[in-house]
């Protein structure tokens, strides 16, 4: 059983230097505790994933120019994510929105190599299957 995400849930990238909090807007109408559900769909770059401060990853384009403008000394450059795929897996019995629920267990890939985990889901109280 995975715990239900809603929005304010905390986040981090593996390639990020600061932790996030997702923005759920109430378009789907269904809340938990009265925030707004997620599901695999909030995946939208600066509207739902907000910047995870600066970003590390060689692969990113500013930070690989930053680098070697720097001599081969890593550069971080401030993070914008580009998620182009929803999380993975949801839920596989629970809905929102005709999609399925975002778990505490779902992940999120960035383009620039960056993995997006759940560290805090922001409530405890609701689990889905997932």
């Amino acid at each position: 059983m995975g715990v239900e995400v809603v929005s304010g849930a905390m986040m981090s990238c593996s390639f990020g230097v600061a932790p996030a909090s997702l923005t759920v807007l109430p378009a789907n109408r269904v809340t938990v505790g009265g925030v707004p559900a997620a599901n695999i769909m909030d995946y939208v770059p600066m509207m739902n994933i907000p910047t995870f401060g600066m970003c590390t990853s060689p692969s990113n384009p500013q930070v690989a120019a930053a680098t070697a403008a720097a001599l081969g000394v890593l550069t971080p450059q401030p993070c914008i994510p580009v998620t182009s795929a929803p999380w993975s897996p949801g839920s596989p019995t629970v809905t929102i929105g005709s999609q399925p629920a975002l778990t505490n267990s779902s992940t999120c890939n960035c383009m620039w190599g960056g993995v997006i985990t759940i560290s805090s889901a922001g409530q405890t109280t609701t689990t889905v299957a997932g």
